[in-house]
This record gives C-alpha cells, structure tokens and sequence, in this order.
C-alpha cells in the first residue's frame, strides 16, 4: 500500500531498522506510548513527519484522574515540568457565583507539551523525522518505507497520527462519523494578568438553550490568562464569525455578571477554533497494526476526556497487552482484538462518547424530555444554593469551615487537608 526551533530531538539517520514496535505519529499518544515502552525496554522506533511539533489548538486542561494515569505510567514528574496546576475553580451558574470547587487541575498548551515530551524521549528512541510513502502489514512483520527511502520494519504497528488520515487510509480503516460538527472550541487570550485576575480558576456556564453555549473557562497557563469556550455551532456559522470579529462586545453581552472579574474581556489574541466531529473506526481488527488515541476515535474535549482515552489506551497496550504479544511468535488479528476487546478500554471509549453526546443534548434540545432534565437539574441546584445559604444564615460571622469539606491532593486520589469547597459534577450543564 503506497501514499504518496529551539530545542531539537535527536533525529535516527536513514537507512534501515529493524524494531519490536514502529510508532507513527509523535503527537500525545505516540509520544507517551514510546516513552512507555522504552522504560520497559523495549526497541521502539518513533516517527513522524515534523521535528517540532507544529501549531495546534486543542482544548487546553486536564483533570487530577489524568494526572493519576501520567503518574502510572512514570511521566508525573515530565508532565508536571509542563503544565501550570491550579486547585481552586469558581463555578457561575444562573448568572451568579454558584459554588467553589476544589480539586487539582493541569493547564497547558498542546503545543508545548507535545515538543517537552519529545524532549523528554530517552536517547533508545530518537524521533525519525519522515512521511510514511508505504506501509505493509501482515501476521508477522510489518514493514515502513520512508520518503526518503529509509525503511522500518517491526513486529508491531502502532498508529497515532490523530485527525490525520494518510496512514488510515493506506492500510485501508475507515472512519465513521458519529456526530459531524458536534461541537466548537474557542481558545483565546485575556489582557488581565494572573495578579489581576486574582483566581485560579473561573467556570461560567450558558444561561440561555440559543446561546448554545455549554460553557466558558479561564485560567492560568504560566504568566497569561487564558480562556476556552465550548460551543455547539459550525465554524460557518455567522454567530461565531460575529465572536471572532470582537469576542469582547459579545462576552460582554453574554456574561456581563463575571466581565469585571476578567477584565471585561479584553483581549490579546486572536480566537483559535476548532470544530471536533465525535468519530469511530472500522476495519481496524486486522493483522499486525492497531490504532489509538484520535486515529481510533474522536470525542468532544468539553468533558476533559480526551487525554483519559489516550492514557487509557496507552496504558493498555504498554502494561498489558504488547509484553503478552512479544513473547509469543506472530503478531495476527486475534492478538491485536484483545485491545480493542479489552474491558477498560471500551469503558474508557464508551464514557468519552456517551458524555459527548449527553452534553450537547441537554445544552441544546428543546423536546419535552430534556427540557424536564434541565428542570430537574435546575431544581436541584437552586435547592443547593438555598440549603447554602440557610446553613450560612445560621453560622456565626467568621465562622470556622464545615469539617466535612475536603480538599484533595495531586492525583486526586487521597484527600489532603480541610477545605471549603462544595464539590460537584462540571460536565453536566
């Protein structure tokens, strides 16, 4: 099958290799798959078209559960180096401050993350910079030509090249569109500094079903505030045309409760979109090659789980499933399903989509049931807010914090020390 900066990763020269597993795509997974895999020794080659990753907006926070998969797999420490953390989010519903949460969330921009993880690749696998011109595969061998004419040949094929559909389509696996433009990210700069913005965190959800607006975060990424804005519209659409033309004037109109906290708005860069289709995958269980991450499935990044899915996946298969098929001879279709197969993957896949589409439905549908779900939901949390209160009420000035608010610590799996947050759900509007 044929298909026609600063810092720099050390480059393999050409000519040909001979590896337990070739890795095409140096994006998130590949990256972190490879790192994996030479922690436990394994020989990996590791390729992709670009030394430095280019340009690429993508949502931009994760949550302390994938901080607990980075720590599984021994990148705490690198990922750590990368991301700015925060522990304190501000929740505004119904156009008021409706709860503070606590728990431990990463910033970052991909970019930059994607270029210190490959900074991070141990010398055992340079990044082979090159286009993939032909890809063989089969029961026992696969095999890469280069454009440059250098040749791979593993044992293994693992596919991370994400939207990118060259190397799909020449092994000849489909992607299915389950959703097309299911959502929008907006990813934009604010002119308030850190200081100034005095928070770490602010989450402000859509007020009205037209907006379709699920919601808005700000927060800190090194020394600039940043925002992200999911929206359930098409880059066509002229609402967004309007947003990017002057985000301030429409921010200010939409959420003018929360535009003194950022400095109403002011902007300092232009608006990044970029339009996310929830997809799935056919004719992947075949011999010799397996897909991961978004070159197995995309979902929507307002539920943050995104980087769960590509952890889980590469968890799966570095942990699990390619020490049990290295040790036996062939590498055939029924090896290869037992990933596909494999119970936390399809729970980690399953989640990602299910949550995708709940949160567009109850952000947007107008039929009888979803508008009894939003009443319900709506009901409950104005019950919170009076319970709040009432409970507030009946404290004296300066009262000491509720002893049974907790605060969590980096992998969000031990609770820390006291807190005085009210913890809920932020991904169901």
């Amino acid at each position: 099958m044929s298909i026609a900066e600063h810092h720099e990763t050390a480059g393999a020269p050409p000519g040909r290799s001979e590896v337990e597993v070739a890795i095409v795509g140096a994006g998130l997974a590949g990256t972190v798959l490879a790192m994996t895999l030479a922690k436990a020794g394994r020989k990996v080659a590791l390729v992709d078209p670009h030394r430095i990753h280019h340009e690429e907006f993508r949502a931009e926070k994760t949550r302390a559960e994938q901080m607990g998969l980075f720590e599984k797999l021994g990148l705490g420490p690198v990922f750590r180096s990368l991301v700015t953390p925060m522990t304190d989010v501000h929740v505004f519903r119904f156009g008021q401050l409706f709860e503070r949460k606590q728990g431990w969330e990463y910033a970052f921009s991909y970019t930059p993350l994607v270029n210190g993880l490959r900074a991070a690749l141990p010398p055992q696998v340079p990044l082979t910079i090159g286009k993939v011109a032909e890809v063989s595969t089969g029961p026992d061998r696969q095999r890469l030509v280069l454009t440059d004419g250098s040749v791979i040949e593993a044992r293994l094929l693992v596919v991370a090249t994400g939207y990118s559909e060259a190397v799909r389509r020449a092994i000849g696996v489909e992607r299915v569109e389950e959703s097309k433009a299911h959502s929008l990210t907006m990813g934009f700069d604010l002119a308030i500094t850190p200081p100034e913005f005095g928070l770490q965190s602010l989450t402000f959800y859509g007020r009205r079903i037209a907006d379709r607006i699920a919601f808005l975060t700000i927060f800190r990424i090194g020394e600039r505030m940043r925002a992200n804005m999911f929206i359930y519209r098409t880059v066509a659409d002229p609402w967004v045309r309007t947003f990017r033309e002057d985000p301030q004037k429409m921010l200010m109109e939409l959420m003018p409760e929360i535009a003194e906290r950022c400095g109403n708005f002011a902007v300092a860069s232009e608006v990044e979109v970029r339009q996310v289709s929830l997809t799935t995958t056919q004719g992947h269980r075949r011999d010799g090659v397996v897909f991961i991450g978004d070159a197995f499935a995309t979902t929507c990044p307002a539920q943050g789980d995104g980087i769960h899915r590509v952890l889980t996946d590469v968890d799966c298969l570095g942990s699990t499933h390619i020490p049990a098929w290295l040790e036996t001879p062939g590498m055939a279709a029924d090896k290869i399903c037992a990933f596909y197969d494999d119970p936390i993957k399809i729970a980690a896949d399953e989640r990602a989509m299910r949550a995708s589409i709940y949160a567009r439905r109850i952000t947007t549908e107008t039929g009888l049931e979803w508008r009894l779900r939003r009443l319900r939901n709506n009901t409950a949390r104005h019950l919170m807010i009076f319970g709040r209160r009432f409970r507030e009420a009946g404290k004296p000035s300066g009262a000491g914090r509720d002893p049974g608010e907790t605060a969590f610590d980096q992998t969000g799996k031990t609770p820390a020390r006291p807190g005085n947050m009210i913890v809920s759900d932020l991904t169901n509007p």
